[in-house]
Parts: structure tokens; sequence; C-alpha cells
């Protein structure tokens, strides 16, 4: 009998109970079982997808990207650029949505694939690391406890207490508050900090545009009592991370503050954490008012996807953009 991803994670937690971080890993990337690893189709409206983003919607995103990178760069910079998509879905990418560009040349990096941008280059990301694996943690009695998967005596998927914290929670300690309500739960996007810092050190010059849904540090510690973790399936968002794993995204907002201050001591210029409405507003202006001055008076599906993007009530101001300059 072949076995499922469920099995195998059973089969890791038989020794010792393991970290959400390794479970939410081995849920989404376990080669052929996990949830990033499958070939069916995710990104989508239809009911049999689980999720959409803002690179779904398709041209009109593309076209106010590229405007917004051409502005922010210049237009002999973008054009002796290499735009370089991390992380896009099987298929497709956000240029392939155009019929021409205005960059030198186009280099598109999937999921799992090794991310090495080189020269002059737009690194553009759009939720990427938001699908990166995560720790948890809970406030329990004075103390910040890390939260992990075992097996009841059913050989079930239950949450535990880890005895201690793993090494990589440790290691970011001193940044927990030392006093907050018993049973503040926190959500602690890790991994998404060693991705960028990975990023950072190599050895590139140019634009970077991070895309995602996130949190300041300080709304995560005040706002957020029961953290943001949750699953997608069809659309359908859940809270229970141990139901279905290998069959729907695992996710939580990510820490936005952190990712910042990494740019900014990396010696990037112009750092900047924008709501997705207020970048794409100032950052592609002269698109998005050709967009809504060229449907006046009639019906625009390119203006309805408009709306979609920059409407605080729907997309605009549940993503912001994390960008920076860096000089050769």
């Amino acid at each position: 009998m072949q076995k499922t991803i469920t099995d195998i994670i059973c089969d890791r937690c038989q020794a010792a109970p393991i970290s959400y971080r390794d479970y939410i890993e081995a849920a989404l990337y376990t080669e052929g079982f996990g949830y990033y690893t499958q070939t069916t189709k995710r990104v989508g409206r239809s009911e049999q997808h689980d999720f959409y983003t803002a690179e779904s919607l398709g041209r009109v995103f593309a076209e106010l990207v590229t405007a917004a990178a051409v502005d922010l760069l210049g237009e002999a910079k973008a054009a002796a650029s290499i735009f370089t998509e991390i992380a896009a879905e099987p298929g497709t990418s956000l240029l392939s949505h155009l019929e021409s560009h205005p960059f030198g040349d186009e280099q598109v990096i999937r999921q799992g694939e090794t991310i090495q941008p080189d020269g002059s280059v737009i690194i553009f990301a759009n939720e990427w690391l938001d699908a990166l694996p995560f720790h948890r943690l809970i406030f329990r009695d004075g103390v910040w406890r890390e939260r992990g998967v075992s097996l009841d005596a059913d050989g079930q998927l239950v949450e535990v207490l880890l005895d201690q914290l793993t090494s990589e929670v440790a290691a970011v300690a001193n940044r927990l508050p030392a006093h907050i309500e018993d049973g503040y739960e926190l959500d602690l996007p890790l991994q998404a900090e060693a991705a960028l810092a990975d990023l950072l050190e190599q050895n590139w010059s140019g634009l970077i545009l991070l895309f995602d849904y996130g949190r300041t540090w300080t709304s995560l510690l005040q706002d957020h009592p029961s953290g943001t973790a949750r699953t997608y399936k069809q659309h359908v968002q859940a809270n229970d991370l141990l139901e279905t794993p290998g069959a729907c995204d695992i996710t939580c907002d990510i820490n936005w503050t952190p990712l910042q201050e990494q740019m900014e001591a990396a010696g990037l210029q112009s750092v900047n954490l924008e709501s997705q409405e207020s970048f794409i507003v100032h950052r592609a202006k002269r698109t998005a008012e050709a967009i809504v001055s060229g449907s006046a008076g009639s019906f625009s599906p390119d203006r309805q996807t408009l709306m979609q993007l920059i409407h605080p009530a729907n997309m605009g101001q549940r993503f912001q953009v994390l960008w920076g300059l860096r000089e050769s």
C-alpha cells in the first residue's frame, strides 16, 4: 500500500514530537506528496482552485508591475536589467501575460529551484515568502512555548507543546516580549527572513519588489491573539493545520519589520513598505489612470480588475509591497 503524506509525517513523529515548522515543510514540500510539489493547479478563481493572487488577475497586474518597475529604476536601467520572478506558478509567469516588455531579458524561478540572481536585475516575487514554513508559539504561564505536532494514543496527529524551543526560535528569543496576555499565540515566519537574507547576500544590483500579505511586528504582538496561521482549500479558509496535510495551502502573515530592517542593513536605498493600493497609485500612476480614463462611461473588465487590486475592501490594503534599490 502506497504511503500518504500523513503516513510520512506520522513516521517522523514516532520518535519525538516535531515542530510546526517541520510539519509544514513536510506538508507543503515533500517531493511528490507536498502541496507545492503536486501538479494540480492551485491558483485561480474557479471552485477547483484553492486561492487566487494578484498575479492570477493577469495582464492588468503585469502592466502595473512593469510600469512601476520602470518608474522606480528608470527606462535605461530597466532596459538593461533581467526581470527575475521568484516562485512563479507552473506554466506561467508575470511577463507571460504581456505581448512585450521593456526589460533586457526574463528569468523565471519556480518553487524549489535555486535562486541566484546576478548582475543588473529586477527581482519580483508575488506571495513567495508567505508560502515558506513557519514556527508557532504560545505564551503560557509566563513563558513562551513552542507548539509542535505529535501522535495521540490512536496514532492521530495532534498539537503538543515542545519541551524546549527549536534552535531557530531560541536564536531570536530576545525579540519576544517578556510579558503578554496568557494564551497569546504567535506565528513566526523565520524562514522568510532566512530566504531574504540569502537573497541579499548574493551579487546583484537593481530593484527588488516583494508583494505579499503581512503585518508589522507591533501588529502581530498586539492585534492577533490567535495568531495568523490558516489553511486554504477551494477558497475556504480554515484554522486546523493538521486536518488535510498535502491537500491544502498552509500559510501565515509574514512579519514585515525584520524584512525591512534586513534590506536597510544590507545597504539598499529607498527601502519602503507600502500597501498595494498606495504602491500602484503612486508607482504606476499613468498606467492606472489610462485604465480608468480609457473606459470612462462604460463597463470595463480592466477597470474592474484595477479596482480589485487597489480597493481597500479587496486587495488594496490586505496586500503590501516591500521594495528597495541596490546600486552596483
